[in-house]
């Protein structure tokens, strides 16, 4: 298998739908696409399906019998009904409650390659996510191994791998294409990352898209509602240009429209493929991205896989602490601070929350509140505001003032000063303001 695929969790369950591919074995009735296996890797059978499965907690699995494809003489496994002969290897997709349409609640971008059309992007509809449809349009789109969608501010958004339409050898970027209704999507895409130091022209030479750094298959996506949070393949090139040599490492990569992306440390490895479990002796390792990142009780959920693992090395997970994925950390004891955005609460009250740690005798947090202009809130600095001593992932804020956030307020700020003997001690991942 290879996972090129989303998980999506919906009520108390998750669900996974990922990429089963196999090569021909005598008696097995081909599923999906028959692309010759290509390159010089090779680990990506010829014929691909969409597979599914489904867990109470993210780590235990179960692939249901399904019964609604014949595969090697058997309906007992659990292939979802969709019948695109030339879907092949990568796709994203989307859960959408909110389309009036029941049948096109489930949507799917994917990868074909064949003919006529060859390599291009196309679109599928479900209920269920179990029953697919493809778009009469399709393919919708031109060359993209996808990785991330996502819908924001009312349009569509894939994104994925692009080697460039006009040169073949051009270094991987990170591209995006962007759709009102899911089948009409942008004729060209938006370069979103680009990690090549190729700065003045595509690479000539047959080994160009093997070497150096580069993006792979785009980056899989959190909508934070403010703020999308993508995880991408770091591509390692050898200057060999053997593709064998190449290793994967998955980086963090944000963005605040949905297109353009940049890295908080650039070529930080977030997720490092050194020594995963699973790798091949002999083959340098490397991970690729699946979309789909939860928020479970006091962890964060991540699933990926190895792109060339041994057989079986399957999907794998990795957690941290509820939206603890970046934080803010003063390197010197110089009285730090971080102020935010101004906030407007349009009606009612909002609550303010922190998420912290190392907090203790020695590093404490103090939470104030200015107006827009920088002038503090009477009533919610100084000793009128709290100090906090103590970890937590939603550590409620109350002042002197008030405990809450009103309309009457206007354009307020919070300000986070880093207090103690040692405020470097302190991490900061989050203030929440809301309900």
């Amino acid at each position: 298998m290879l996972y090129y695929g989303t998980v999506v969790r919906l009520g108390d369950t998750f669900h996974m739908w990922y990429n089963g591919n196999c090569r021909p074995v005598g008696g097995h009735r081909p599923v999906g696409g028959s692309r010759p296996v290509g390159g010089s890797a090779g680990y990506e059978g010829n014929h691909c399906a969409i597979c599914y499965a489904t867990s109470k907690d993210g780590i235990q699995w179960v692939k249901p019998s399904l019964g609604l494809v014949e595969f090697n003489g058997s309906k007992d496994n659990n292939i979802t009904d969709f019948n695109d002969p030339n879907l092949w290897s990568s796709c994203a997709l989307l859960h959408d409650p909110e389309d009036p349409d029941p049948g096109r609640r489930f949507k799917m971008i994917y990868e074909i390659q064949g003919p006529p059309a060859g390599t291009r992007f196309s679109a599928a509809f479900s209920s269920d996510g179990l029953r697919w449809k493809p778009s009469p349009r399709n393919p919708v789109g031109p060359a993209l191994e996808m990785a991330g969608i996502t819908k924001f501010r009312g349009l569509y958004y894939v994104n994925g791998k692009s080697s460039g339409h006009q040169h073949v050898r051009a270094a991987r970027k990170l591209i995006t294409f962007a759709s009102a209704d899911f089948e009409n999507w942008s004729p060209c895409g938006a370069l979103g990352l680009d990690r090549s130091t190729d700065l003045f022209g595509p690479s000539i030479g047959a080994e160009g898209s093997f070497v150096g750094e580069q993006v792979h298959l785009g980056a899989a996506l959190w909508n934070r509602g403010n703020v999308i949070v993508g995880i991408y393949g770091q591509w390692h090139g050898d200057p060999s240009g053997d593709r064998r040599l190449v290793t994967m490492d998955l980086g963090l990569a944000v963005s605040h429209n949905a297109i353009h992306f940049h890295e908080p440390i650039p070529g930080y490895k977030f997720i490092p493929a050194m020594e995963q479990p699973g790798s091949q002796i002999g083959i340098n390792p490397a991970l690729q991205q699946g979309q789909g990142i939860e928020n479970v009780g006091e962890q964060t959920l991540y699933w990926y896989s190895q792109w060339r693992g041994v057989p079986g090395s399957g999907v794998r997970m990795v957690s941290w602490g509820r939206d603890r994925l970046g934080m803010l950390k003063p390197y010197q004891n110089r009285r730090p601070r971080a102020i935010s955005c101004p906030i407007r609460v349009v009606g009612g009250q909002a609550k303010v929350y922190v998420n912290a740690s190392g907090l203790g005798d020695q590093s404490q947090l103090r939470i104030e509140l200015m107006d827009e202009g920088f002038r503090p809130l009477p009533g919610y600095n100084g000793v009128d505001a709290p100090v906090l001593g103590k970890d937590g992932f939603r550590i409620p804020v109350r002042w002197r003032g008030g405990d809450a956030l009103t309309a009457s307020q206007g354009l307020v700020r919070v300000d986070v000063r880093f207090e103690g003997v040692r405020p470097e001690d302190a991490r900061l991942y989050a203030v929440y303001v809301g309900s």
